[in-house]
């Protein structure tokens, strides 16, 4: 049989971090939604911030 290298075995914490190093941080921890826009955020505040000249008439 070839000689096989055992590496001992890591914790999740360890794998993670390896793999962050390898990828990086693909997934966030918290998505938009969950960490809001600010302390002024209304559920409308896009659509009036967005809202086209000609609505203002």
């Amino acid at each position: 049989m070839p000689h096989e290298e055992r590496r001992p075995r890591e914790t999740e914490a360890q794998r993670r971090r390896r793999v962050d190093e390898v990828f990086g941080d693909v997934l966030p921890e918290t998505t938009s939604d969950e960490r809001g826009r600010g302390p002024e955020t209304t559920p409308d505040s896009w659509y009036l911030e967005n809202r086209p000249p000609h609505h203002d008439r």
